[in-house]
């Protein structure tokens, strides 16, 4: 844990009602309510407040596993977005990009109320052929960009010639390809960005280890059909799952350019028209 988080889901209501309701379980299995007068109107107290919650819909439940249900399929209530190019349609999250909605730069969609720092998270994506998208965590929105952001991002492509892999939108570029166990540095010299990055990666980074080529692992990952992203970041250590299979295994010890928090979005990309989807967004603390 880095020193001075607070838990990723510390400001939201919906985390409280849940575990008021968990803990109002455990009270009535053992008959407290039934024994101590003071535990019932405490409990009524509680009722109260967790019908307030409800209200605000679904997308706020925490499973059995701990997991936060933070897109309900139903609302983009919380959400900051440019409607052009996100919508729902039953029950899925929606970027879509039309030969008359081309972009200039990418787009993303954002979860507001939400900051990431230690956290596992999963959710099941499809993307069309040529379609071009990823997941941002620990980053930034750009005041003097609408919709725009910079930070850590899961990759994602229809072509999977770039899904695993760890790229940071906005700054160092690629840090691991899918397929490697990467440390990151520090630069030496200059810390201008420009400076230190070639060929679209970062300079200063180190092969420690395979988990197997790039070709294999992209034969684990289905073209135009769901997949199932799994990220697991703890400290300095980034893991990119797909489909369970490890593809990405990042050390980041850039002491001038890691982030250890920041904001949750995801991106329709500049290029053709495309269309990605998003169902069952779920996330935890570590």
């Amino acid at each position: 844990m880095v020193p001075g988080n607070k838990p990723l889901l510390s400001s939201s209501k919906a985390y409280y009602c849940s575990r008021l309701l968990h803990f109002y379980k455990a009270q009535f299995k053992s008959f407290y309510i039934l024994i101590v007068p003071l535990n019932l109107a405490i409990f009524l107290i509680i009722l109260s407040f967790v019908s307030s919650c409800s209200s605000s819909g679904t997308s706020n439940s925490v499973d059995d596993n701990g997991y936060h249900l933070i897109f309900d399929g139903k609302t983009l209530d919380g959400w900051e977005y440019d409607p052009v190019y996100w919508r729902i349609e039953k029950g899925v999250l929606i970027g879509e990009i039309t030969p008359s909605t081309l972009l200039k730069r990418n787009s993303f969609i954002m979860k507001k109320d939400l900051v990431t720092r230690d956290f596992d998270l999963k959710v099941e994506y499809r993307v069309s052929s040529l379609g071009n998208s990823g997941i941002n965590y620990r980053s930034e929105p750009i005041d003097s960009l609408p919709y725009a952001m910079r930070g850590y991002q899961a990759d994602i492509d229809g072509q999977n010639y770039y899904t695993g892999q760890n790229y940071e939108e906005r700054g160092r570029t690629t840090l691991a390809y899918r397929g490697q166990k990467v440390i990151v540095n520090t630069p030496p010299g200059s810390t201008l960005l420009k400076d230190n990055i070639r060929n679209n990666a970062w300079t200063h980074t180190v092969v420690t280890g395979s988990l197997g080529s790039a070709d294999t692992l992209k034969g684990r990952i289905r073209n135009e059909d769901w997949n199932e992203y799994h990220l697991i970041v703890k400290g300095n250590r980034l893991l990119h799952y797909v489909n369970g299979v490890l593809m990405s295994d990042v050390t980041d010890n850039d002491t001038v350019n890691r982030k250890f928090s920041g904001s949750l979005g995801v991106q329709v990309h500049v290029g053709p028209p495309m269309k990605i989807e998003y169902r069952n967004f779920r996330i935890r603390d570590l």
